[in-house]
């Protein structure tokens, strides 16, 4: 399932160990620490451009990916299990440890080779 924007916002903030007053001064105020808090718990489902541009630049992450979870640009093409997707990994916006990489890969393999009903 794909995560709203406000758990995608969170995720990637935490991610980052910031705390909302931090990505607030980082925005030069442009983005307040309880209009973002609205953000993650999903109050404000549609922020404008201009807001999701901010915490693009601030996080270092797509901002077209911002743009299709607020619903301004519709989301990728489905593709088929054959299908190559060529676009960006889930967690490729967080700064994983080569550990928890390392487990992501096994967990993933997991899911790959058990029994399907």
């Amino acid at each position: 399932m794909k995560p709203t924007l406000g758990q995608y916002l969170a995720s990637i903030r935490l991610d980052r160990k910031m705390s909302l007053r931090q990505v607030e001064e980082a925005s030069n105020k442009e983005v307040s620490n309880a209009y973002l808090s609205q953000l993650e718990t999903g109050k404000i489902l549609q922020p404008s451009p201009n807001v999701l541009n901010t915490l693009a630049d601030i996080y270092k992450i797509s901002y077209v990916q911002l743009m299709e979870l607020a619903g301004y640009l519709p989301a990728a093409k489905a593709r088929d299990a054959t299908q190559r997707h060529g676009r960006i990994a889930t967690f490729a916006e967080h700064n994983l440890t080569p550990d928890e990489e390392g487990e992501l890969m096994q967990y993933l393999q997991y899911l790959r080779t058990r029994k399907k009903p």
